[in-house]
């Protein structure tokens, strides 16, 4: 159902899966073919152990997530093929899509609020520097909330709150967009307005109607 942006003046932005695709089996397909036969055991969408909480809450550098991955599955492959591994679920990320961030930024405060890492945000910025001559994503928003840089994660209420204190927001005044239905409900439970996205049947570029 179209979304009338007349109804909100803010809008915060979840990214993998709402702006960026992404295949999280395409990670472990990846990890299986090095030889870790149980790494959809450790992480999928719907869950992760204690590992990757701790590297999206930026509570572990990138060199003792790859040590840990190593020491975890007793192996000892290089570097890059670690990142590689980890990076495969990243896809594309449509310029439409950036258009309208670009466009909807002329008209609302606009955020991104996203539960990521800094293997995976250093790919995303060298892909945009690369492709668009853009050095990161601040060009779209008017403040940018990184789980690993904030040192929290979604769906706490604490970041929600941040978000929201900082930037003088009014729940009410202020749609969330997010692919994951267990933060939804959290943005929800503090009087945020939510859209959970359904990936496989649309995009942001389907939701907005103008008026």
């Amino acid at each position: 159902m179209p979304i009338s942006l007349k109804d909100f003046k803010n809008i915060i932005f979840d990214f993998g899966g709402v702006i960026i695709n992404i295949d999280y089996e395409l990670t472990t397909k990846a990890f299986r073919e090095m030889g870790l036969n149980n790494f959809d055991d450790f992480f999928s969408k719907a869950k992760q152990r204690q590992l990757f909480d701790l590297y999206e809450k930026g509570q572990i550098t990138s060199h003792e997530f790859r040590t840990e991955l190593k020491s975890a599955f007793n192996i000892k492959p290089a570097n890059a093929l670690i990142d590689n591994a980890w990076n495969a679920m990243l896809l594309d990320l449509p310029k439409e899509r950036l258009e309208l961030l670009s466009e909807l930024k002329k008209t609302h405060r606009t955020f991104l609020l996203s539960n990521t890492n800094d293997i995976h945000i250093d790919t995303i910025y060298k892909t945009l520097e690369h492709e668009m001559g853009i050095p990161d994503l601040s060009v779209y928003f008017e403040k940018i909330y990184l789980s690993y840089k904030v040192k929290m994660r979604k769906p706490d209420d604490e970041i929600f709150h941040m978000v929201l204190k900082e930037n003088s927001l009014k729940p009410h005044e202020t749609l969330f967009i997010d692919d994951s239905e267990q933060h939804i409900k959290a943005a929800k439970r503090l009087g945020i307005q939510t859209y959970l996205l359904d990936v496989k049947k649309e995009s942001i570029l389907d939701i907005f109607k103008y008026e």
